[in-house]
């Protein structure tokens, strides 16, 4: 079963953009918090950016100013636009969706950022 579909990454120059789409179902998207979070070789998963229902976002300070994070009801997608990409945000990202009691997570989709 495949609850978070994950899609958008890639391979972008320094300054390039690219936008990360996550599709879940209704049942999660309307109710859940969701968030992107990613993880570089040899560190730790961090959260990148976090969304509840009702829109109410944050994300992580390095981040700030360049990515942003949306929800398209229409769609049961969870999207990050990453603008002005650097090459510290080459990472694999995840969709995750808390369910309070089980987090949910998606495969992760490459993004890689060159200098």
């Amino acid at each position: 079963q495949v609850q978070l579909v994950e899609s958008g990454g890639g391979l972008v120059q320094a300054g390039g953009s690219l936008r990360l789409s996550c599709t879940t179902s209704p049942s999660i998207f309307k109710i859940y918090p969701m968030a992107w979070y990613r993880q570089a070789p040899g560190k730790q998963r961090e959260l990148v950016a976090g969304i509840t229902r009702d829109g109410i976002t944050n994300y992580v300070d390095s981040v700030k100013g360049r990515f942003t994070i949306s929800r398209d009801s229409a769609k049961n997608t969870v999207y990050l636009q990453m603008n002005s990409l650097k090459p510290e945000d080459t990472a694999v990202y995840f969709c995750n969706a808390d369910l309070r009691v089980r987090v949910l997570w998606g495969q992760g989709t490459q993004v890689t950022v060159s200098s």
